[in-house]
C-alpha cells in the first residue's frame, strides 16, 4: 500500500500513524507544499486561494488526458538515459537534473 501526503499537515497525521504503529502503508511519499510540487514556490503567486486551487486542479485533468503520464515509460526519457545519462541516479544525472537549494539573504527576496 502507498500513501502520499500533500501539505506538511497531512504528513504530520501519517506519521503520528506510523509511530503509533498503525499505519497499513508499505511507502509514504510526503510533498511538503500544499496539493505538491504544483502549488510549491516555483509557480505563480495569486492572493486568492481559489485560484491556485482552480489552477492545480486544472493541471491534474490535463495531466490524466496525457497518453504518457510516467515518467519512466516515455519513450523520449529512455532514450536519454540509453544514450547519454547512461542510469538513473548516476553521476551525470545527478550532475545535470537534481536542483541545489541555497540560503538567500533576505535583503534581496
Amino acid at each position: 500500500k502507498v500513501a502520499i501526503a500533500n501539505g506538511l499537515s497531512n504528513a504530520r497525521k501519517l506519521m503520528d500513524q506510523v509511530r503509533a504503529g498503525e499505519s497499513p502503508y508499505h511507502f509514504i511519499e510526503i510533498m511538503a507544499c500544499p496539493g505538491g510540487c504544483i502549488g510549491g514556490g516555483g509557480q505563480p503567486i495569486t492572493k486568492a486561494n481559489t485560484k491556485r486551487v482552480e489552477r492545480i486542479d486544472s493541471i491534474y485533468v490535463e495531466d490524466e488526458k496525457c497518453a504518457i503520464r510516467k515518467s519512466h515509460e516515455n519513450p523520449e526519457v529512455k532514450t536519454l538515459y540509453d544514450e547519454f545519462l547512461h542510469e538513473p541516479l548516476g553521476h551525470k544525472s545527478h550532475e545535470l537534473l537534481h536542483t541545489h537549494y541555497h540560503a538567500k539573504n533576505k535583503k534581496y527576496l
